[in-house]
């Protein structure tokens, strides 16, 4: 039912409702004009009428109140009247005046989409515009993949090739670190107590360890020589393979010296008609000690052995440096010498035929270090420079060096090209004091007050700075195997012998500037000019961070060093 014809229906109650009236009002007036004659019958009429008005007025305010509903097949009203209790029948709760509608639902007839049949299909397909749609598609398709081809063939030949990395060595990777004394060094005293201080050194990207002597070689007496037995005072055999196994698995190599008199002052290989027997005792030596599982072989006096008796000396080089099946890794075979001569350091090093050459060519109070710098790293590889201020029996870093110029030796042993030596200790700044192999002190967490404290705080500065510098060393291709430029200064105010400056860089890497004032008095103006520097740089580490923050940028035009101040530059590629 419709709203219209609702609208209908509630008219024509309205106007049955009229009618009633004028039919009443119709009947009143005659019955007006009998009155006067026959009051009585006037009388009951009037109220009749009144009474039929009422019930006529009633029945239409009871029909509005009624809830209204419709029928569902004919569409027509039906009221319902009220039950004796007041509910409303069939009302469901709905309130007076209220209408419920019932809207049949339209059914649509659901189109369903079939698509074109195989067979209208190739009709189509065949059509000449379709023909040549598909052709014009194919044609722009191929255009575009030859086009993003040569692009990226271009884009491949115009972008600058990177170089290939240099073959290095295990021992080029990081700094050796030497214990000289195993007493010295340990709590325990022992091999053992080495052991134990493997994590320390991993901490300080320690690529190498090189340990003792430890062989029982009584002073000045060669037949007492035992190269294959472990001094009582160093430990035991079982002991150095403990400790060969801890290092491997802290990714620490292990070089063992074997210097036949090290505790003697008749040389390091006796007397000269001793040398070719303990040559021959050493081949046999080495043999025992690769199978034990160390990494390489560190000797000292190598000059004379390898003059004396160079066809053993080249069976003992064999030994060391070609690998074998128990051990097909390469060992390194490192050789020590007293001399400090850059030229004569460069000859030995050719001659001798050893990885690595320990030389006093930058040890106090040694002349400018950029010439001695300049002819070994242009007469050799990188990869066989060893750099070293003190050796192994030549004092540690703060003393040879001077206290206030370790950080100084720290960052310029940390950034040449070639590989790094330091003696244990050398990164806390330990001192010799009456010997050569001072206690090695460890701190604890233990309350210290005064002096110890302040001198505790400072080692672990040192250490702090010395393992910057390493992990620096260890993770940028510039410093680890970069290119060596040693740059000129030409400012007029600062003397060319007490500074240093130089460039390491490496392909696409970031370049990194190390500048040195080794002067103990007088600041130093560095004007470095070169058309591979840019103007400024920033200062990675300094050994006066107050002086040049961190992160501070600097003109290399007008680099202002304090005394026996050092500080290590950053500037990116440009391409």
């Amino acid at each position: 039912m419709t709203t219209e014809e609702t609208n209908v229906d509630l008219k024509e109650v309205e106007t049955n409702v009229d009618l009633k009236e004028v039919e009443t009002k119709d009947d009143a007036e005659p019955k007006e004009k009998e009155e006067d004659e026959d009051c009585a019958p006037v009388a009951a009429d009037a109220d009749a009428t009144e009474a039929d008005v009422s019930e006529a007025d009633l029945d239409q305010e009871e029909q509005e109140k009624l809830p209204m509903t419709w029928g569902e097949g004919e569409g027509h009203r039906a009221v319902e009247a009220p039950s004796a209790g007041g509910a409303e029948p069939g009302a469901t709760g709905e309130k007076n005046g209220s209408v419920k509608l019932k809207i049949p639902e339209e059914e649509t007839e659901e189109v369903k989409f079939t698509g074109l049949t195989k067979e209208e299909l190739m009709r189509v397909a065949g059509t000449p515009g379709w023909v040549r749609t598909r052709w014009a598609l194919l044609v722009v398709f191929w255009l575009g993949w030859l086009g993003m081809l040569g692009g990226a063939v271009l884009i491949v030949l115009q972008a600058p090739r990177c170089r290939d990395l240099p073959a290095i060595n295990w021992w080029n990777e990081g700094p050796l670190y030497q214990v000289g004394d195993i007493q010295a060094f340990s709590d325990t005293r022992d091999l053992k107590g080495v052991e134990q201080k493997i994590g320390s050194l991993s901490q300080l990207k320690v690529r190498g360890l090189v340990l003792g002597p430890v062989h029982v070689a009584p002073a000045d007496d060669a037949m007492s020589l035992r190269f294959e037995e472990v001094s009582s005072e160093a430990g035991s055999l079982e002991q150095f393979k403990s400790l060969v196994q801890a290092a491997h698995k802290k990714g620490i190599s292990v070089v063992l010296d074997l210097t036949p008199n090290y505790q003697g002052t008749s040389g390091p290989w006796f007397s000269n008609t001793s040398v070719t027997s303990v040559a021959e005792r050493l081949k046999s030596a080495l043999v025992f000690w690769m199978k034990e599982g160390v990494d390489g072989v560190q000797l000292s006096g190598v000059e004379r052995v390898a003059a004396v008796v160079p066809t053993l000396w080249a069976d003992i080089r064999a030994i060391v440096q070609n690998g074998t099946d128990e051990g097909p890794d390469k060992r390194v075979l490192i050789g020590i010498t007293e001399q400090s001569s850059a030229e004569e350091v460069s000859s030995l090093l050719s001659s001798s035929g050893v990885d690595l050459l320990l030389s006093g060519v930058l040890r106090p109070p040694a002349a400018d270090p950029s010439q001695s710098l300049q002819l070994l790293y242009s007469s050799h590889s990188q990869s066989q420079l060893a750099w070293s201020l003190g050796g192994p029996a030549g004092g540690h870093l703060a003393s040879v060096g001077g206290a206030a110029l370790l950080r100084l030796h720290q960052l310029l042993l940390l950034t040449l090209p070639g590989t790094p030596v330091f003696n244990y200790g050398d990164e806390i700044g330990l001192m010799d004091e009456d010997t050569k192999f001072p206690r090695m002190l460890w701190d604890s967490e233990e309350e210290l007050n005064g002096t110890l404290q302040e001198e505790r705080v400072e080692r672990l500065s040192l250490r702090r700075f010395f393992q910057t510098l390493s992990e620096l060393r260890v993770k940028e291709r510039s410093l680890m195997f970069g290119d060596f430029l040693l740059l000129s200064n030409s400012s007029s105010s600062s003397s060319s012998s007490s500074s240093l400056a130089f460039l390491r860089v490496w392909d696409q890497s970031e370049r990194y500037v190390a500048a040195f004032n080794f002067a103990a008095a007088e600041s130093a103006v560095l004007q470095l000019v070169d058309v591979a520097l840019p103007p400024q740089a920033v200062v990675v580490l300094s050994t006066n961070s107050s002086a040049l923050p961190g992160d501070s940028s600097v003109d290399l035009k007008e680099l202002r060093l304090g005394p026996q101040q050092a500080a290590l530059l950053r500037f990116p590629y440009t391409g």
